[in-house]
């Protein structure tokens, strides 16, 4: 009966016109009643509603289908696969063909390239004139002669080792390859090129920087991009399969049929693309399927966000954290990896058929990036998507989601064709993926020069090093390679491009639609920010109330010239107060920029949408600022008949000044730059000398001058008013215009209306300027330097010939220490949101009973899920600490642990590599033995070992390399990680904890890593490093494993085993615990059987298991012999706190800042071009003012003019200086957390350099 009463529902909605026919559906309550509703009236909570039964319900009871939670992402997907099959609508596709493809960039060599402020005025001297002088650089392949097909519906793993062009070539296919790269050969979609269509609306790249603006929250965020990157021509999709459906008498599925005309409700709601949107032959796209399956964000104002938003969140995972916001430095915010997730989803909810991720896994746990992975899978799969994926360092259950891969290698194509056959490739090439090795690790070392070799299976042949080129010849020759160069070899038939398959249309909704959308994210950014407009506010009342009280005496004298000049004095005060208060927006706008370049390039919406918003939005502000001024101010001091006017003119200065600071940041693009441009662009605005006494050949720059016209008009609108008309005794002109022919302003009256007119025209030239700037301008890049390894000095030379063919030993005799702990907890004051969520108790324990001890020459590697407590258990050992309540019993070879004398034999390696940007490798080291040795080592000595601490961790060819800002210039991730090594080892510690050593690292860079630090244990010390989820190599590199439960609680500590034997015997031993599967990770498979969803389903605590163990017994036993001092043996004491006296700490590190404030081009650069162009700008305006002092006005000159210079150099360099001072701090903090110097050592020292 129900099912008739359907039908017969669906049957009227059938009978309608076309029109009105994709606007109904047929909608269930959650009463289970059937309604025939409109979907543009549909509610959030339908919506809501809607999508669980979509993404959830449905799957809970189709169990006869084979399908499990697992497939929830892809159930809706499946859904509207199927109606689109049925209704026979092809689904367009891309195949991208990459053919002969060369890019080369442009370097610095040698001493050209080091950051001096020599090199840094030839650049901005050079950047004018570059295509003039054409001076010829070095050149650097990146990639050479790559060719290649990218299939679509096939899942493409791009993998290479650092710095092997895997970024460049991302962006070649996505077209956004940088254009001061120079580049040839050819790209192609569907055989179209890339000036046929817009490839940044048909295909999107995904960097590796998450850029987001933190005020906003996660579903805001993936809202606004949907929202803008619109849906594609749909209206025409829906119609054609409804047409079809209904010639056929097919029945679809309700609820997938008011998701898709919800979304084509949304096309019309937000005026997107024009109905019947047009391909690249300019056809009615009558039979394509929908441009895409994730629609923009079209709900009501009143809604947080539409339907496919929500099914994006939850399919990323994204839906927990959806109302937080995405954060900055600043601000408390989402993970690393949920950021990463962001990134991801603002390309899913666009009508995107090309996808290209740069490193997606960065700051993703390897759980994590295989659930991300899976379900592009399915979008790949089911919408017949294109999809190129890098990664860094994926599992083997990752990496078998693939269908191909791309092997990168030296700026060379190895081998692309399908992962089950990569091994064969190499294994014709005589090299063989030994049984516990995983495919990505095996493919990332079979290129590498000092790991290629363990590989040759060919024995009876001599080995010889096989280069990237010589893979990629024999792979042309190879039955893969030659089957993908001959379909190279035949043109793609654009006959078979879908219509709809390439997009010509430039943005994905109108004009109007994209200003609303941007001017309702702008609004909301302002609410965000309310804090600053409040304080803005604030600020301004506080000045206008001292100001009042200040000027309060002179509101009952108006009789001379002198009285005038008072009143003079407040108002152009009130001017420049309000000026300045623009400036403000200087900092706020350059922060804003990165993303703003981001969605700019990816064609969300053009400049003017970004720019007249934001304008609208700060009128509103400007009143009410101008409204406190004049409020507290103009009605003591001025005219009453003159406020009105006065209060319009205040406006339009106020505007003209915020606009200009928008305008200066939108030039310089970088804090310093625009603190510099801004700070001068001040001081032309605040010099307005009278026409009288300026020099003839600076008269331009008085007609020029905005502030000049607004000063004129402000006192002229006040002298002109009633309460100046009269004529003082013995004179025939009014006291008003006596008082403007002597502070040398114009006298007419009209002068008012110039100045309001130009400073509208002014503020328009703003605007428009500033929208120019955000089309043309591109961000500020740092020039990647190139160094050519120096030969090794004799020095080096000496260290290695005498460490060959034997085990290295340090120069430094050191103590072997170990450090046992019993029972150890830690708690902090109970968190006052767990409070209000109803958790009892005043204190949140974070470590419960945690006992163990770590020995000299064992590498104990500590692990555990995301809140087990690993780094906050290193804090504790290694006194890091401040705060909290720790308890428990801790001590060094049997002594109890004291955190002086314990930080000098300590080293603790951080997960954040944080090093001084502007000093070498050489140097950081240096450093760092100069004030951690002993008083007793030598500076020759010390020097000797510095060089064997470099060549022990593989920095010794970048001796001489500058260490830079992470991700602009400088060292690699992985060399900083062995920097952050290095840096702790010169210190000759007894005991290093390093934390995550490994994170951000390929397979390559990792073995590096782990290399060096194996090299380090086997000389005698004890390291623990906390690690993340290791590959099978890395995890039994190590000797024993202390792992971690959430809650802070051990569940195993004790040796590895060969092949991870001990560990797994330990586990499997344990009822109720699933058997580990062959050529499993066992670190994989540790982490999953021990995971708190497993012990919820298992019923085991496993931290309870292990106390009841042997190994708990055995473990206790060794706690209790290790904590008696050994005989003879002598308690760690220390004379003093630091190493070395307060002299040295000075000098020491005055060393150090003078390196890193001369070396700090830009800082240096800026304050001496600002300092000559301010001072030659200064002298020529007020030149001979000084010297000509006749009357009142000139003294008032020469006293202005004396001002002006100190403010403008004062505003400078405190400016410019707080941008060194804060990248140098967060060094400070850990240097000075390990005892390095004090911190009046460090004061002085910066006070010095500067």
């Amino acid at each position: 009966m129900e099912s008739d009463v359907k039908s017969l529902k669906w049957a009227s909605i059938q009978r309608l016109p076309t029109v009105a026919r994709l606007r109904r559906g047929l909608l269930t309550t959650p009463q289970g009643d059937t309604n025939e509703i409109d979907v543009h009236n549909i509610g959030l909570q339908e919506r809501t509603y809607l999508l669980q039964r979509l993404v959830k319900n449905n799957i809970n009871t189709d169990d006869d289908d084979g399908m499990d939670n697992d497939d929830q992402s892809s159930f809706l997907l499946k859904l509207m696969r199927d109606r689109i099959d049925r209704a026979g609508v092809d689904i367009p596709t891309i195949e991208v063909r990459f053919e002969h493809l060369n890019v080369q960039s442009q370097v610095q060599v040698g001493k050209r390239a080091l950051p001096t402020i020599t090199n840094y005025m030839l650049d901005i001297l050079e950047a004018p004139l570059k295509y003039i002088l054409r001076r010829r650089k070095p050149h650097l392949n990146i990639l050479e002669d790559v060719s290649g097909i990218i299939k679509h519906s096939r899942m493409t793993l791009l993998l290479g080792p650092p710095s092997s062009g895997k970024t460049t070539l991302l962006l070649a296919l996505a077209g956004k390859l940088d254009p001061n790269l120079k580049f040839t050969g050819k790209v192609s979609y569907n055989g179209h090129e890339m000036n046929e269509f817009v490839p940044q609306r048909t295909a999107a790249y995904a960097s590796q920087n998450d850029v987001h603006l933190g005020e906003l929250t996660v579903r805001e965020t993936l809202a606004f991009s949907a929202k803008v990157q619109g849906v594609g021509p749909r209206y025409d999709i829906l119609a054609e399969v409804c047409r079809r459906e209904k010639e056929e008498n097919i029945i679809p599925d309700p609820d997938i049929d008011v998701y898709m005309k919800l979304k084509l409700d949304d096309v019309c709601e937000f005026g997107g693309e024009d109905f019947g949107g047009r391909g690249l032959e300019g056809k009615v796209e009558k039979s394509s399927p929908p441009d895409s399956l994730i629609g923009r964000a079209v709900a009501t104002e009143d809604q947080r966000a539409n339907i496919v938003t929500e099914y994006i969140l939850k399919i990323l995972g994204l839906d927990i954290c959806g109302d937080t916001m995405v954060g900055n430095a600043t601000l408390k915010d989402i993970s690393k990896g949920q950021r990463k997730c962001v990134t991801i989803g603002e390309m899913l909810v666009g009508p995107i058929k090309a996808l290209f991720m740069d490193e997606i896994s960065i700051g993703l746990d390897d759980s994590t990036t295989f659930q991300i992975v899976k379900s592009l899978k399915q979008f790949v799969h089911l919408l017949k998507r294109t999809a190129v994926i890098s990664l860094q360092q994926p599992s083997l259950e990752t990496f078998n989601l693939f269908d191909d891969i791309i092997l990168l290698s030296d700026g060379h194509i190895v081998y692309q064709g399908p992962c089950e056959q990569v091994l064969g490739f190499f294994a014709s090439m005589g090299f063989i993926c030994p049984e516990r090795k995983t495919v990505v690790d095996f493919l990332q070392e079979v290129t590498s020069r000092k790991d290629q070799e363990q590989y040759w299976i060919q024995k009876e042949k001599p080995y010889s090093f096989v280069t990237a080129k010589e893979f990629a010849d024999a792979f042309e020759l190879y039955h893969i390679g030659r089957s993908l160069f001959n379909e190279l070899a035949t043109q793609f038939d654009k006959s078979k491009s879908h219509p709809s398959a390439l997009t010509t249309k430039k943005y994905g909704i109108g004009k109007w639609e994209l200003f609303k959308a941007c001017l309702s994210r702008e609004y909301l950014l302002m609410k965000r920010n309310s804090l600053y407009y409040i304080f803005k506010l604030c600020q301004i009342a506080l000045v206008a109330i001292i100001t009042m009280t200040v000027f309060l005496p002179t509101r009952m004298h108006h009789d001379s010239v002198s009285d005038g000049g008072i009143y003079a004095g407040a108002l152009l005060y009130g001017s420049t107060v309000l000026m300045l208060n623009g400036f403000a927006e200087l900092s706020m706008m350059v922060v804003k920029l990165p993303v703003f370049y981001k969605q700019r390039d990816l064609l969300f919406f053009p400049s003017w949408a970004y720019s007249v918003p934001s304008w609208i939005l700060k009128i509103p502000i400007s009143f009410v600022e101008v409204g406190i001024w004049v409020s507290f101010t103009y009605s003591i001091i001025g005219d009453p008949n003159a406020v009105g006017w006065t209060f319009l003119l205040l406006v339009l200065v106020n505007q003209m000044a915020t606009l200009f600071c928008q305008l200066v940041a939108a030039i310089s693009r970088d804090m310093a730059m625009a603190g510099t441009l801004g700070t001068f662009s001040l001081g032309m605005l605040l010099v307005a000398v009278s026409k009288d006494n300026i020099r003839k050949w600076w008269l331009w720059e008085f007609w020029i001058s905005p502030a000049m016209y607004g000063q004129n008009a402000l006192l002229n609108n006040e002298f002109h008013g009633k309460t100046w008309r009269h004529v003082p005794p013995n004179s025939t002109e009014p006291l008003g215009v006596q008082i403007l022919k002597a502070r040398g302003f114009f006298t007419q009256s009209y002068w008012y209306w110039i100045g309001f007119v130009v400073l509208i025209g002014y503020t328009l030239l703003f605007v428009f300027g500033h929208i120019l700037a955000l089309t043309f301008l591109n961000p500020l890049k740092e020039h990647q330097v190139v160094k050519f390894a120096r030969s090794l000095s004799r020095k080096q030379k000496f260290v290695r010939d005498s460490e060959q063919n034997q085990k290295r030993g340090m120069i430094l005799p050191f103590e072997p220490q170990y450090i046992t702990f019993n029972e150890v907890t830690y708690a902090v004051d109970m968190p006052q949101e767990m409070k209000k969520k109803g958790v009892i108790g005043d204190r949140l324990n974070l470590l419960k009973g945690v006992s163990g001890a770590f020995r000299s020459c064992v590498l104990t590697a500590l692990m555990g899920v995301t809140g087990a407590g690993k780094t906050t258990l290193m804090d504790v050992l290694s006194g890091r600490k401040t705060g909290g309540y720790i308890g428990g019993n801790i001590t060094i070879s049997g002594y109890p642990k004291t955190k002086e004398s314990f930080a000098r034999i300590c080293g603790y390696c951080e997960q954040n590599d944080i090093h001084s940007p502007y000093v070498t490798v050489y140097e950081s080291l240096l450093f760092s033995a100069w004030l951690r040795l002993s008083v007793g080592i030598n500076a020759e000595t010390r020097k000797m070992f510095v060089e064997e601490v470099m060549e022990l961790v593989d920095l010794t060819p970048l001796r001489d390399t500058i260490v830079g800002l992470p991700g602009a210039n400088g060292l690699s991730t992985q060399q900083r990680k062995r920097l952050t090594i290095a840096v702790e080892l010169v210190a000759n510690p007894s005991i290093i904890f390093m934390d995550q050593p490994t994170s951000g690292l390929d397979a390559r860079s990792v073995a590096i890593v782990m290399r060096a630090i194996r090299n380090i244990v086997d000389n005698g010390r004890t390291i623990v490093c906390a690690i993340h989820q290791p590959n099978i190599d890395i995890f039994e590199s190590f000797d024993e494993l202390f792992l971690m439960k959430q809650g802070g609680q051990v569940i195993y500590a004790g040796p590895i085993g060969h092949h991870s034997s001990n560990l797994i015997s330990y586990f499997e031993g344990i009822q109720g615990v699933t058997k580990i599967e062959d050529g499993c990770n066992p670190a994989t498979w540790m982490l999953e059987v021990t995971s708190p969803a497993k012990e919820m389903e298992s019923g085991i605590d496993f931290a309870e298991v292990y106390k009841n163990s042997e190994l708990y017994r055995r473990n206790k036993d060794l706690i209790s012999e290790l904590s008696i001092p050994a005989p003879d043996s002598e308690d760690l004491n220390f004379p003093s706190k630091y190493s070395r006296s307060l002299f040295t700490q000075c000098k020491a590190c005055l060393w150090k800042q003078h390196w890193s404030y001369w070396r700090n081009s830009q800082h240096n650069g800026l304050r001496f071009l600002f300092t000559i162009v301010a001072s030659t700008f200064l002298g020529c305006t007020l030149f001979g003012i000084g010297s000509k002092v006749e009357k009142q006005q000139d003294l008032f000159n020469s006293i202005g003019s004396m001002s002006i210079t100190i403010l403008l150099i004062g505003i400078k360099n405190a400016n410019s200086v707080q941008a060194v001072v804060s990248t140098e701090r967060v060094v400070f903090y850990r240097e000075n957390s390990a005892r390095m110097y004090s911190s009046l050592a460090y004061a002085v020292a910066q006070a010095s350099s500067n």
